[in-house]
């Protein structure tokens, strides 16, 4: 497998952002997994299904075609105007503690990464902790609860509390830190002063 650098953090800590400019700054690929489980919360809605429906909702990650880039697919439909929308953002903490849906992604996830020719990028919320344990670096973002609404900007501050809370909360994955992650509160800092202390400390020798 390829190094990895595994980024986790709530809602708005700027995981995304962060991740896909720090792998822009070292060559390497990028995997916004926060956008697979979205894409699976808007399979769902579309077709129909009761987002709490354990085993639907699981037969429909098992069974998804997911990309990421370079616009987010599901089963071939571009979903990615679709994704940050409201019905999505209020559905997708409870497609995404699905038990089924997450072991389904997991896979996929390191399926993904094994097959990159360099190092990779990979930002969510149980990367570290689940995902990718030996991750050559754990970085867990984070900002105060008014500035991650700031930039969530579809959201106010009690739909990213709930967020925070039900992540926290589930029982499959649940958001945490990892004990050898290093912390970087992002509240006052600019996107490139993020990304050149995470490439230093990517570079500094243990």
């Amino acid at each position: 497998m390829s190094d990895i650098v595994a980024i986790d953090g709530p809602a708005g800590s700027g995981k995304s952002t962060v991740a896909r400019a720090v792998a822009a700054a070292l060559g390497w690929s990028f995997l916004d997994t926060g956008a697979m489980y979205r894409a699976v919360t808007a399979e769902v809605l579309r077709l129909g299904l009761d987002p709490a429906d354990a085993e639907a909702v699981g037969a429909v990650a098992a069974s998804a075609t997911i990309s990421t880039v370079p616009r987010v697919e599901i089963n071939g439909r571009d979903v990615e105007s679709v994704i940050r929308g409201e019905a999505v953002n209020v559905a997708v903490s409870t497609v995404a503690a699905n038990p089924a849906v997450r072991r389904a992604m997991v896979t996929r996830q390191r399926a993904w990464a094994a097959a990159q020719p360099n190092g990779t990028v990979v930002e969510g919320r149980d990367i570290a902790t689940v995902v990718f344990p030996d991750a050559r670096l754990k970085v867990y973002l984070t900002a105060s609860l008014d500035e991650r609404a700031r930039r969530r900007g579809d959201e106010g501050a009690g739909s990213v509390s709930r967020r925070d809370r039900a992540d926290e909360g589930r029982d499959a994955s649940p958001l945490r830190q990892a004990n050898d992650a290093v912390v970087l509160d992002t509240t006052d800092l600019s996107i490139d002063q993020v990304v050149e202390e995470i490439v230093r400390w990517l570079k500094t020798p243990n």
